[in-house]
This record gives structure tokens, C-alpha cells and sequence, in this order.
């Protein structure tokens, strides 16, 4: 089994400059990489505009006039961000998905980033991604890519559990500032307890049966550009893309309905949005794949099952991320604070669903202060999952 992607053989070369942009100087920067992509352009009339939603690198906006036929992005790498970010494999994951009408033309890597073609579109907000006339075209774009095949049929591997390790090899005990470090050694539980619970969640969520597909793994709402003239959606930002297990990518996108930077867990969507959901995004999977067959209630049934215990995945996943990222960005963000609101989350939230016979109390995984008590509760809750999910499939 291979969890690695594979680009292409028809895929164009991209030039790969030896230029580095400054963070603190981000425009000399863009200039210098406009001379080479663009060298017809007259230096003087050149436009930027910064943009300042991201929270892992930054990214800047050129062209020349007021059109917007010809926008190049160059993006540069958030400080450290190669310790957690596979950057070839980000490149690998362009050139494959806009081999597939998935993602727009790259046109350059540079030595700490890379420059692609602008996407004409509105960056999506969490009111955005509940309207049914908007997720029912995010449901079908993330069908399309995870229709995408593995190269010559090989059998992917999840990519979840060796992101997991890595990120727990990055992840500090000690920071200089001492009010960091203090909310830290408050808020954030000890290394061997994440460990025990990583392991935990290896051992039961493999066991669930969601297939492994070509994933984005980062489908925040601000990753999604809805164009409404053309009446589509294209994603952006293939950072963490690889293979993964389906359901995880679909939880991780429910997740995101919070927000980030004002977050609010209560915009979870509900079961009956999550049905309707899940129904679209099957049907344009089945369309993709060639299956004339209708959608089922009960591949419904297992697909919410599924998604919604690998959407504690996901915050865990993101936890360790945001611990990585106090540590090392340079950008302007309370990366703790994300692990924190997730602490608050299993202190003062049980996110519970029944369906059908089977219940599950999901406590959001990041930390569990009564680790064997709680085990047992969701030991007993996956057990039921593990015997529903079977008997339906």
C-alpha cells in the first residue's frame, strides 16, 4: 500500500526559482518572482494586495491594470512550517488535482513558497457552508476528489496516524514567553496522556471500516472559493492533502462550521443538515464513479456514523497542530487558544447522537481528565458503531 501521490507523467514541469521572499518584506519579494513569471510587466505598475486570513502562511495578490484575468498568488511558508508541512507532496497534490479540473495552474516554487493562478471567487464564511444551494456544491467537489484513483491501483493508506506521530515528535513541553508557558502547563494535558489517547484512537477508529481516498484534510470555510456567476466551488490551500480516510475529511469540513478565528462549537450542524448533507455528497460520488445505483438510507446511516467519531479525529489532529504552531509562527494568532476552546469543549460539552440503536457520546478528543472512565463509556458507544456500521454495510 502506498501512501504517497503520485504526479502525473503527462503533468508540465514548474520552474523552480531561487528566490526568497521575506515575510517582513513580502513585496521586493513579489517583484522579484514577477520578473520571472511575468517579465513583460512593468515593475512601476505593478499591484499587490495582502491578504490577511491565513493563519499558517501569508499571501499576496499580483497583477497589473484592474483585471483580473492575469492575478498571480504567491504564497510564503509560514516560519518552521517544513518541520509539519510536506512541501513536495503539496506540489505533488497541485499538479495532480489540477490534472483533474480540482486545482488551479502552479506556476512557480520558490525557495520558501510557490506562485499559482488566481481563483476569481468569494472566500466562504460558516453561514455560508450551511445554505443547502452552496453545500450541495461543496459536496459535489469533494466527491470529485475523492473519486480520484490511486496510480495504477494501488491500495492507499491512511496518512492520519503517521501525520499523528510526527506532530507528537514536534510538540513542545517548554516556551520562552512565561505567560505562554504558564496557560500551557494549565490548559494542556501531559504528552503520555495524549499518547494513551492517540493509541486508543488508532485501535478503534481504524476499525470502522471508512474507506481511504485522495483528501484535503484542511476544508476550513476560507479553503473554499464559491464563484456564483459559474455556480461552482473550487478548493484551495493542498497543504495537508493525501490520502485519508473519507470520513475524517467530512467531519474535519463539519468542524470548520465553527469558525476559526470567533469560534463557535454550537454551529456544529445538526443531524438533520448532516443527512441532507452526506445524501448529496453520495449521490455525486456514485455519478463520479460510473454507479448508476441510488443512495441508500442505511449508506447514509453509516457514512453520519462514520464522520462524526472521526470528526474528534480531527480536533485532536488539530490540537497538536496548534501546540506546534505556538511554538514556531511568526504570525499574529493565539494558536493555544485553539487547544484551549477545544479543552472547553470536553469539560462542558457531550456531543451526543442516537441513530437507529446505535448511540455515541463524543467527547472531543483532545484531552480526558478521567482517561479510564471515559474509555470504558466510548469503548462501549464504538463497540456499537463497530456492530452497526457492519451489519449495514
Amino acid at each position: 500500500m502506498a501512501s504517497y501521490i503520485h504526479v502525473p507523467l503527462a503533468a508540465p514541469a514548474v520552474p523552480r526559482l531561487h528566490i526568497t521572499v521575506d515575510q517582513q518584506d513580502m513585496a521586493t519579494g513579489s517583484l522579484r518572482l514577477m520578473k520571472e513569471l511575468r517579465p513583460r510587466w512593468d515593475p512601476a505598475q505593478v499591484r499587490l494586495k495582502v491578504f490577511t486570513d491565513g493563519i499558517t502562511n501569508k499571501l499576496v495578490a499580483c497583477y497589473v491594470g484592474d483585471s483580473l484575468d492575469d492575478v498571480v498568488l504567491v504564497r510564503v511558508y509560514g516560519n518552521k512550517t517544513e518541520l509539519f508541512v510536506d512541501r513536495e507532496n503539496e506540489v505533488k497534490s497541485f499538479h495532480v488535482l489540477h490534472a483533474h479540473g480540482c486545482a488551479p495552474q502552479l506556476y512557480c516554487t520558490f525557495q520558501n513558497g510557490l506562485c499559482y493562478k488566481f481563483m476569481e471567487g468569494v472566500a466562504l464564511d460558516p453561514k455560508h457552508v450551511r445554505n443547502p444551494s452552496i453545500f450541495r456544491l461543496i459536496t459535489r467537489q469533494l466527491a470529485k476528489i475523492h473519486s480520484i484513483h490511486a496510480h495504477n491501483g494501488w491500495i492507499p493508506k491512511p496518512n492520519l496516524w503517521s501525520k499523528l506521530e510526527k506532530y507528537f515528535s514536534l510538540v513542545t513541553t517548554e516556551f520562552a514567553d512565561e505567560c505562554l508557558h504558564a496557560r500551557f502547563m494549565m490548559q494542556v494535558p501531559r504528552l503520555h496522556e495524549l499518547e494513551q489517547e492517540l493509541a486508543w484512537m488508532r485501535e478503534h477508529l481504524s476499525s470502522l471500516g471508512s474507506p481511504v481516498v485522495l483528501c484535503h484534510n484542511d476544508l476550513l470555510c476560507k479553503n473554499i472559493i464559491y464563484n456564483e456567476i459559474q455556480g461552482c466551488v473550487r478548493f484551495i490551500d493542498y497543504e495537508y492533502a493525501g490520502y485519508n480516510y473519507q470520513a475524517f475529511d467530512i467531519g474535519n469540513h463539519f468542524n470548520e462550521f465553527a469558525g476559526v478565528n470567533e469560534v463557535d462549537y454550537s454551529l456544529y450542524p445538526d443531524k438533520n443538515v448532516q443527512l441532507q448533507w452526506l445524501k448529496c455528497y453520495l449521490e455525486a460520488l456514485k455519478e463520479y464513479k460510473g454507479n448508476t445505483a441510488e443512495v441508500t438510507d442505511k449508506e447514509v446511516e453509516v457514512l453520519y456514523l462514520q464522520v462524526n467519531v472521526f470528526a474528534l479525529a480531527s480536533h485532536f489532529f488539530w490540537g497538536l497542530w496548534a501546540l506546534i504552531q505556538a511554538r514556531y509562527s511568526t504570525i499574529d494568532f493565539d494558536f493555544l487558544g485553539i487547544t484551549m476552546n477545544i479543552e472547553d469543549i470536553n469539560r462542558d460539552q457531550e456531543n451526543q447522537w442516537s441513530y437507529r440503536g446505535a448511540t455515541v457520546t463524543g467527547h472531543i478528543s483532545l484531552q480526558f481528565k478521567d482517561a479510564e472512565a471515559i474509555h470504558a463509556c466510548m469503548q462501549q458507544d464504538l463497540d456499537n458503531i463497530i456492530s452497526f456500521v457492519r451489519g449495514k454495510r
